[in-house]
């Protein structure tokens, strides 16, 4: 084997904890000697042992890391957060060599971890591959905001609903899974008011029990005249409420109100940015699509097509704000999905 077959094994390992690690990036470590590999672990919560330190310690004994070599997804950290450095750990058990899959984007770590390494005689490579298994987290840190993903389904027409506020089940139960997915891999999912009426959706992860629940956010002229009965507000899990007006009505403790003049997809983003938040999805409805296009702020758009037509007046995909310029995507993936069709595509 050579080390891009034992970096796949890391990857393997890191996306065990998919949807698990919160603000902290997917990490896989596999520790190998003489050929055989020892060991292998990952980052499995936020706030558990990193990757690194969850591989020495699942070693027969501790002693077996001497000589060996690290094969890790992202850089070891270097400095001391809800775990301590484990750049420290691994130069401390007597790994000779660490090969690593990407240099840490963060600016506290940023090579940091790899120079403490050299210093202490531990020999490092960076041989890349494994950046798309953080994404988001890898956007965060160097664009300075979190990765904005835009979803909808639509019918071949591009039409998101019936005409007259009603709510139209356009794709099959293989493409909601894959929206479950989606939601997975993000730390807010944001709608408008609108879509809180007619939809009535749930908004939540129902794939595995989470430590950290995706913030659910709508966004709403006023905030006092959201109906409470809704299903958003009767499950488990943050919900910010972005208003113009000052929240009067009491609501349960997980809902929390922000109020602006006025809500742009920039201060929206900005607001994710304060609070650290590396991701967005944006699940509509058609009003608050278009915003975010005409502010050219969709980074990624995952539309998903069913083989059904609607016509007439039915709502149209981003219906409203008009943009001042085409925005370019490369598409990336098209995937056929029980009887409808998913294409992912990303601005260029």
């Amino acid at each position: 084997m050579q080390d891009k077959d034992y970096m796949r094994m890391a990857v393997k390992e890191a996306v065990k904890a998919q949807g698990m690690t919160w603000t902290n990036p997917l990490v896989g470590a596999v520790i190998v000697k003489d050929g055989q590999v020892l060991a292998t672990g990952y980052h499995h919560q936020y706030g558990r042992e990193h990757a690194e330190v969850n591989a020495l310690l699942h070693l027969t004994k501790f002693e077996e890391a001497r000589g060996a070599t690290l094969y890790v997804t992202l850089e070891p950290c270097s400095h001391y957060g809800k775990q301590p450095p484990c750049c420290k750990k691994v130069a401390a058990a007597g790994i000779k060599r660490v090969i690593i899959g990407q240099v840490d984007p963060h600016e506290v770590v940023g090579g940091k971890g790899i120079k403490y390494l050299n210093e202490h005689n531990v020999e490092t490579e960076v041989i890349g591959g494994t950046e798309y298994l953080n994404e988001a987290y890898n956007f965060f840190y160097r664009q300075q905001r979190p990765l904005v993903t835009m979803k909808y389904a639509m019918s071949l027409d591009g039409k998101l609903n019936e005409a007259g506020n009603k709510r139209t089940m356009l794709t099959g139960e293989a493409a909601q899974d894959d929206v479950q997915q989606l939601r997975l891999r993000n730390q807010a999912i944001l709608v408008g008011a609108n879509t809180v009426r007619v939809d009535d959706p749930l908004l939540t992860v129902r794939i595995r029990p989470l430590p950290q629940l995706p913030i659910r956010i709508v966004l709403t002229r006023d905030a006092n005249r959201l109906d409470l009965t809704k299903k958003i507000f009767k499950t488990p899990g943050p919900i910010w409420l972005l208003s113009q007006t000052e929240l009067t009505e009491r609501h349960e403790e997980n809902v929390r109100c922000f109020t602006a003049e006025k809500w742009t997809p920039a201060k929206i983003v900005q607001l994710l940015t304060d609070h650290n938040l590396q991701s967005l999805l944006v699940e509509g409805g058609s009003n608050v699509q278009a915003q975010f296009i005409a502010a050219a702020l969709a980074d990624e758009v995952v539309a998903y097509i069913a083989p059904t037509l609607l016509g007439g007046s039915a709502l149209p995909v981003a219906m409203g704000q008009e943009a001042s310029q085409k925005v370019h995507y490369q598409v990336c993936d098209v995937q056929t999905l029980g009887p409808d069709v998913r294409l992912r595509a990303r601005r260029e």
